[in-house]
């Protein structure tokens, strides 16, 4: 899935939680790379979105081991 289509998916979703599980769900699934998820994070002004810093720098292997950290902690606390 590339960034337009997600856009044009997270159009239809009212509630910013429910978008933002939605993002996670697919990056979860293999459905889109993690610099789609950084990308719309900044996009859609996701501050507090557990998954991933919102940084202008590209992310380092340890800022990427630790999005990966947070990711699976936040997968267990939403299910």
């Amino acid at each position: 899935m590339n960034a337009d289509e997600m856009n044009w998916l997270l159009q239809t979703i009212e509630e910013p939680e429910t978008a933002k599980r939605f993002v996670q769900a697919q990056y979860e699934l293999g459905r889109i790379p993690y610099q789609l998820v950084v990308d719309l994070a900044r996009q859609r002004g996701w501050t507090d979105y557990p998954l991933v810093r919102v940084s202008t720098a590209p992310p380092t292997s340890v800022e990427y081991a630790t999005a990966h950290a947070v990711i699976f902690a936040a997968a267990g606390a939403i299910s």
